[in-house]
């Protein structure tokens, strides 16, 4: 492992790996700032060129909006409207979504929309949106269009309790991607990619440990329990992807992209001075990534 900085570390940096190059960007609600501010830096460098593109919740909103050439935008509706008890109120767990993310999507398309047109002009690359199915608990690998793409990114950020409302696609109920994949760097691998960018929402090194109150849900999904299955496993399967990370087949390189340490923001922060610090963390860790771009080739 090179390590660049607190923030960048490649892996298997010394081989010249052959294949697809893949960008691959992880969830995490408003953590997503971190990769917000990553993507912002990596556009403005214009080192955009990869092949394969998946993201997760948070991190697929952002590769939309990377895609869309929109850099600045993911940040600014965090800034005006995902910060805010508009959008996360925790009183609201009583009787209705802690994150409304109806209302987010209606504002967000009336004032800042996707350039849809954008994202989907060069047909050489490929998007891959992930969700969860609810009735298997597996991960679905979903290539959006200009029709769907919207409704497609909804699904993967609606995080079970704190959105309530029912999606659906290809007849799955579906819900936050993170669940069945949350940081799909092996899926980028069985897609072909070798040379492999990977933006984190938690630390170099993190873990995540087994979360006693998901027992606590056993009812709340009771009519889903394969779903239920994936939230009490899902720690397991992450700790499984970030060994992957750091333990790439001997043909890939994965070059991996973390907040520092000193990363402050939560899945609900919305203190603006927090989520700025952290943003401004995220672009200055992009334009170093950019600036050893050569380690991509």
């Amino acid at each position: 492992m090179r390590i660049v900085n607190e923030s960048i570390y490649i892996h298997n940096a010394d081989i010249t790996p052959r294949g697809k190059t893949a960008l691959v960007v992880e969830g995490g609600g408003m953590r997503g700032v971190f990769s917000a501010g990553v993507l912002f830096a990596m556009g403005m460098r214009r080192l955009t060129g990869f092949d394969l593109y998946i993201g997760v919740s948070a991190g697929a909103c952002n590769v939309a909006s990377f895609l869309g050439r929109q850099y600045e935008r993911n940040f600014y509706i965090m800034e005006n409207w995902s910060a805010t008890r508009r959008f996360i109120n925790p009183v609201r767990i009583f009787y209705g979504n802690v994150m409304d993310l109806d209302w987010l999507w209606d504002i967000t398309i009336s004032n800042y929309r996707l350039n849809l047109n954008e994202i989907f002009s060069n047909s050489t690359r490929e998007f891959i949106v992930v969700v969860t199915s609810m009735d298997t608990g597996k991960a679905l690998y979903i290539k959006p269009n200009k029709e769907n793409l919207e409704y497609v990114l909804k699904a993967s950020s609606a995080l079970p309790v704190l959105y309530r409302n029912k999606l659906y696609i290809d007849g799955h109920r579906v819900a936050d991607g993170g669940v069945g994949d949350s940081i799909p760097v092996v899926e980028a691998y069985r897609r072909g990619a070798r040379n492999i960018v990977v933006v984190r929402s938690q630390a170099h090194g993190y873990r995540k440990n087994t979360n006693k109150d998901v027992y606590a849900l056993k009812l709340v999904f009771k009519k889903y329990p394969a779903f239920y299955e994936a939230l009490t496993n899902r720690p397991f399967n992450y700790n499984m992807e970030v060994d992957f990370i750091e333990n790439p087949p001997a043909d890939a390189r994965i070059i991996e992209v973390c907040p520092p340490p000193e990363f402050k923001t939560t899945r609900t922060t919305i203190k603006h001075a927090t989520l700025l610090r952290d943003y401004y963390k995220g672009i200055n860790t992009g334009f170093m990534l950019s600036d050893n771009a050569q380690k991509l080739s």
